[in-house]
């Protein structure tokens, strides 16, 4: 049976492993991580990264636990702590894949929690407070930069489309341009993590992902029914990975219960950006937080 351990990357939280029985790739896990805290009276966050990507983000989890929340992360299969030589990095056929993950982590964790994501993990997360299996068990949703379209111009969509349909038939042919450094080498300006496991260049775009992917954005497009309360944050042209108008479009299509919020100059990982503005969007936050938990 899997324990908690010291985590190898952050000192002063713990990690657990999740297993899973084995997929395409192989043996699978997801990697579970905590900041120890005494009582948390607001009770527990969880908190998704996007694609490229894993939890490295201090300051967050500290800032949620001095707020009275416990703070969980969660490292999917196949990114950061959880990924293995084995597997093709940063990967799915389906975004529904990540759905047990997330409930293993609800199940260790406890109900209810404030699911968060970001980017890609925003957009696995609406899917799951859509159709996961502890949906009911959400109280709320927090969407940081949340992945909800292709940033691109009209014309490159048809070569996109051919992709995720080649895809279908030979999911590992990958993209060989990859991902444009900018973003990365801006963020190790001012940020330290893992570029082993976060590379500036990124891991292959691989085509049977980018067909996941399109799927996941079309379910979102023709609307999801969450039912519990969603925030849904975005910047403005200052974000280079997404376009803010996409995530200001699809997100008020998510429930019933939506707010949407612009931070104009932040970078695409909103909790990453200047000082002043990430004071801003947790203020917004944890107030929106508060009115949804009276």
């Amino acid at each position: 049976m899997s324990a908690w351990r010291p985590d190898a990357l952050l000192a002063g939280f713990e990690a657990l492993e999740l297993e899973f029985p084995p997929d395409y790739d192989g043996a699978v896990c997801a990697t579970l991580v905590r900041l120890p805290a005494g009582e948390a009276r607001r009770g527990a966050v969880l908190y998704v990264h996007g694609f490229i990507d894993y939890f490295f983000q201090r300051h967050m989890a500290e800032r949620f636990a001095a707020e009275g929340y416990a703070f969980y992360a969660l490292d999917l299969r196949k990114h950061g702590r959880s990924l293995r030589p084995h597997q093709h990095a940063n990967f799915c056929k389906d975004i529904a894949e990540y759905h047990a993950d997330i409930t293993r982590a609800i199940d260790e964790i406890g109900a209810p929690v404030l699911l968060t994501g970001h980017s890609t993990g925003g957009l696995v997360c609406s899917l799951y407070a859509h159709q996961g299996e502890r949906r009911g068990e959400l109280r709320g949703l927090w969407l940081n930069s949340p992945f909800f379209d292709w940033k691109m111009p009209d014309l490159k969509r048809p070569q996109l489309h051919a992709a995720a349909a080649l895809g279908r038939f030979f999911p590992f042919l990958k993209n060989p341009e990859g991902l444009r450094p900018e973003y990365g080498q801006a963020l190790l300006e001012h940020w330290e993590y893992d570029t082993r496991l976060k590379p500036v260049e990124g891991f292959p775009v691989y085509f049977g992902w980018i067909g996941a992917i399109n799927d996941a954005h079309a379910k979102v497009h023709r609307g999801l029914q969450i039912g519990c309360p969603v925030l849904s944050m975005h910047s403005d042209e200052a974000d280079w990975v997404l376009d803010w108008r996409h995530i200001a479009r699809w997100s008020r299509g998510l429930g019933r219960e939506v707010a949407v919020l612009a931070f104009p100059g932040a970078v695409h990982d909103l909790v990453l950006s200047r000082s002043e503005i990430r004071e801003e969007v947790f203020t917004q936050l944890f107030a929106w937080a508060e009115r949804i938990s009276g």
